[in-house]
C-alpha cells in the first residue's frame, strides 16, 4: 500500500513543472498540441505527455555583417540589430522549427534587399527610414510565426576605401564651393554698402570733408604711420613763386 502511496507521490512530484513570469509552455499530449502552460506549476504527465518552454521577453539579435551591393552598383558591409519577441509561444514552436535562426537568416536577406533598391546617397542620409523599411517587411513575414518585431537598427555601414576617398573629396569640393559662394556674397553687400555711404557723403556737404578728419585722426594716432596727402595740380600750380604769406591767399583764390 505504502509502496503504490510512494510510486503516486513520486510521479506527482515529477509531473511538476514550473514556468516563469518570463515564459509560456507549450504542451504536447500523445504528440499532439493541447495547450499553454501559464506561469506556476503545470502538470505534466510523463510518457503522456511533453512540453516546450518559450521566452516572450524582447530579444536583440545581432545580425552579422553582410555584403550587399547598392542601387547604383557601390559595394558596402553593413550590420545592424533587431528588437522582437514573442506574442504567441504556440505559433513560434509549430510554425517554424528555429523561429530565432529563421528571424536571423530573414533579417539578412532583407537587410541586403533593401540595400540593393536605394543609392548610397540614400543609404547613408536616410538610414532611418530604410531601417524602418527592413522592421515593416521583416514584421510582416514573422507574424504568421506568432513573433512581432519592435525595431531595427543599422549599426554601422562599412564603405571601400576608394570610396572613402572619393566622398572626402566630394565633401572638401562642397566646402570650399560654399566659402566662395560666401565671399562672394560678402563682397556684393560690402560694395552696396559702399554705394550707399559715397551717396550719402556726395549728397551731403561737408561729409567727405568731416570723413577725411576723421581718417586723419585714426593715421595721427601711430606716430609710426606717414602721411601723403593728395593736392590737386591746380593748387600745387598757384604755389609756384610764392612766399609763406601769400598761399593762403592763392589757396583762397583756388577755392574759389
Amino acid at each position: 500500500m505504502w509502496f503504490i502511496i510512494g510510486i503516486i507521490v513520486v510521479i506527482i512530484l515529477v509531473s511538476i513543472k514550473q514556468v516563469n513570469q518570463y515564459e509560456r509552455g507549450v504542451k504536447f499530449t500523445l504528440g499532439k498540441f493541447s495547450g499553454i502552460m501559464n506561469p506556476g506549476w503545470n502538470i505534466v504527465l510523463p510518457i503522456f505527455q511533453s512540453y516546450s518552454k518559450v521566452d516572450i521577453r524582447t530579444k536583440a539579435v545581432d545580425v552579422p555583417e553582410q555584403d550587399a551591393i547598392t542601387g547604383d552598383n557601390v559595394s558596402v558591409r553593413i550590420n545592424a540589430v533587431i528588437y522582437y519577441k514573442v506574442f504567441d509561444a504556440a505559433k513560434a514552436i509549430l510554425e517554424v522549427e528555429n523561429f530565432r535562426y529563421a528571424v536571423s537568416q530573414l533579417a539578412q536577406t532583407t537587410m541586403r534587399n533593401a540595400v540593393g533598391s536605394v543609392s548610397l546617397d540614400e543609404l547613408l542620409s536616410s538610414r532611418e527610414k530604410i531601417a524602418t523599411e527592413i522592421c515593416k517587411i521583416i514584421d510582416e513575414a514573422t507574424d504568421p510565426w506568432g513573433i512581432k518585431v519592435e525595431n531595427v537598427e543599422l549599426k554601422e555601414i562599412t564603405l571601400p576605401e576608394e570610396m572613402k576617398r572619393v566622398i572626402a573629396k566630394v565633401a572638401e569640393a562642397e566646402r570650399e564651393k560654399a566659402a566662395v559662394i560666401t565671399k562672394a556674397e560678402g563682397e556684393v553687400e560690402a560694395a552696396n554698402n559702399l554705394a550707399k555711404a559715397a551717396n550719402v557723403m556726395g549728397s551731403t556737404p561737408g561729409a567727405l570733408h568731416l570723413r577725411t578728419l576723421a581718417t586723419l585722426n585714426d593715421l595721427s594716432s601711430d606716430q609710426s604711420n606717414t602721411i601723403i596727402f593728395a593736392i590737386p595740380i591746380e593748387v600745387l600750380k598757384a604755389f609756384e613763386g610764392l612766399d609763406g604769406k601769400k598761399v593762403v591767399e592763392a589757396v583762397k583764390k583756388t577755392k574759389k
